[in-house]
């Protein structure tokens, strides 16, 4: 294999969360006197931040309503939440079909795997963790842990520093434009993941080696 390392998004690349996220976005929503949200309206939010997918589906700009928002998300399904709300989103998402098999044949062939993703860390560790699964991964970046969230690079740089491995040694792959921008912008390869909202020509626009269908599709082109 030409690459060192593959990388992931999480959301709709290797796992779904959409129960959990919809509900967190109702329950915020609701807290904010705002008509709640359906889960297909939420679905295509998903890979934003918080603030930007409350603004998206509110048309609401106010950074004190966009705080209040992301505090209400957070105390009920994200990294604040307590009890049986926190299992929520840890034990409320899935891991995509072909997910388990592909990190699995990347580790067997010595490949570097990481995720950067908006997604809290210690989410994204907690359901793999749940899954049983966390020593498929190398490494885990989550928006918690830089302070520009893609398509900044910072992510993306920090797991190729963490990792030792040149970006252009390095594939990521994604579900949205958002992760295509940050390949391009971190001079990693890219290719996109057919699992989430956006559709195969939304990028034609970017750099890429290819576009996969689904996970197992996605393994057999990289011949893992």
């Amino acid at each position: 294999m030409k690459y060192q390392g593959v990388f992931f998004d999480f959301d709709y690349t290797l796992g779904d969360s959409t129960p959990a996220i919809a509900e967190g976005y109702r329950r915020g929503f609701a807290a904010l006197g705002l008509a709640e949200p359906t889960a297909e309206q939420v679905r295509h939010t998903v890979g934003l931040k918080l603030e930007d997918g409350f603004s998206l589906l509110s048309g609401e700009h106010n950074p004190d309503r966009q705080a209040a928002f992301r505090h209400q998300f957070e105390i009920t399904v994200g990294v604040k939440a307590q009890g049986d709300d926190r299992k929520l989103m840890i034990e409320g998402t899935r891991l995509l079909p072909g997910a388990v098999e592909l990190l699995r044949a990347l580790k067997e062939a010595g490949v570097r795997t990481a995720i950067v993703s908006t997604k809290p860390g210690p989410t994204i560790r907690g359901i793999f963790e749940h899954q049983g699964h966390l020593d498929l991964l190398d490494l885990v970046v989550g928006g918690d842990e830089v302070r520009h969230t893609k398509p900044n690079p910072e992510g993306l740089w920090m797991a190729l520093e963490r990792l030792s491995l040149r970006a252009d040694r390095v594939l990521f792959c994604g579900d949205t434009v958002i992760d295509a921008a940050t390949a391009q912008a971190g001079g990693c390869e890219f290719c996109a993941v057919l699992n989430g909202t956006t559709q195969a020509p939304a990028f034609e626009r970017f750099p890429h080696v290819h576009i996969s269908e689904d996970l197992n599709e996605l393994k057999n082109w990289l011949k893992a």
